[in-house]
């Protein structure tokens, strides 16, 4: 597994060329990415190759394909909480 797929295991969230992707995919056939760009369905797809070529630094990467170069982030999205963690559990004592 290339560096790059490997870091793609760990996020769930890009940042493509300034847009934000939260749909993407990536296996041996390749890396696939979408998002909307206002009212613009956009994609990007790379070949394994292409992922195994890419330079990164940190969570930072450059890829190249026919259209030209990319810049791509790997990013975690940020989650909110589950509402019963801020409910106090009733079936419990409270602590006094």
């Amino acid at each position: 597994m290339s560096p790059l797929a490997t870091a793609l295991t760990c996020c769930d969230m890009l940042l493509i060329d300034g847009l934000h992707a939260f749909e993407f995919t990536c296996d041996e056939s390749g890396l696939s990415i979408e998002c909307m760009d206002g009212r613009q369905h956009r994609r990007w797809s790379f070949t394994p190759e292409q992922v195994a070529a890419a330079v990164g630094e940190g969570d930072q990467w450059q890829l190249s394909d026919a259209q030209g170069e990319h810049r791509l982030v790997c990013m975690s999205a940020f989650r909110a909480p589950d509402e019963d963690d801020d409910e106090p559990d009733l079936d419990q004592p409270a602590d006094r």
